[in-house]
């Protein structure tokens, strides 16, 4: 199945801005989940995996006790592609927001 193209730093932008959470520009984007428990933050990896399935497009994940970071960027396009934003708007169904504390 061919990739989408890469999206313009001003289409990447304008998909940003319906995806709050996330962080990032034209090379690539991320989010910070933060989970009441290790357990929980496990059960995330899971739910992501049968997104990522799913789409065939399959974030980098960094579990840290309770908090999971999801990145996401098409390697095979050289940056964030409309693929990618799906992908975070699926990944941010799956979470109610829950402010990271420093």
């Amino acid at each position: 199945m061919p990739r989408p193209p890469r999206l313009s730093p001003d289409a990447v932008a304008d998909g940003l801005r319906d995806l709050p959470l996330w962080s990032g520009g034209p090379d690539g984007i991320e989010r910070t989940v933060r989970l009441p428990s290790f357990r929980a933050a496990v059960d995330a990896v899971v739910a992501i995996a049968d997104v990522a399935e799913e789409l065939d497009h399959h974030p980098d994940l960094d579990l840290r006790w309770r908090s999971l970071r999801v990145a996401v960027v098409t390697h095979s396009a050289g940056g964030v592609t409309e693929l990618d934003l799906r992908l975070a708007r699926r990944v941010d169904a799956l979470f109610q927001p829950m402010p990271l504390r420093e």
